[in-house]
């Protein structure tokens, strides 16, 4: 079964979530921060990613990298759970405060 099929996903982004501590109003603050300035790193490293995967697809004749395209994943799923911390709707903080899955 591949990795990246739509029903790992939907678990991975809408699926039981922990029950996270409700942070206090200015320490919240400081991790949305903090998560804004990381969603910016990746925002940039997914821009990266995307010109490498192109050159790859160009290349093999339209083969793209098996590996590039999980951690394409994986990152896309790390920046929808760091806007569900960001927008309120998960008080679960995305990796490096827990698990990367």
């Amino acid at each position: 079964m591949a990795r990246n099929d739509d029903d790992n996903l939907d678990g991975r982004l809408n699926g039981e979530q922990p029950e996270g501590e409700r942070d206090a109003t200015l320490q919240r603050l400081l991790y949305v921060v903090l998560i804004a300035i990381l969603l910016s790193l990746a925002s940039t490293i997914l821009t990266a990613l995307t010109i490498v995967q192109f050159i790859v697809i160009a290349v093999s004749k339209g083969e793209p990298n098996e590996r590039l395209a999980d951690f394409g994943t994986d990152l896309g799923i790390w920046m929808a759970k760091a806007a569900r911390y960001q927008a309120a709707a998960s008080e679960v903080k995305p990796w490096p405060w827990t698990d990367l899955d």
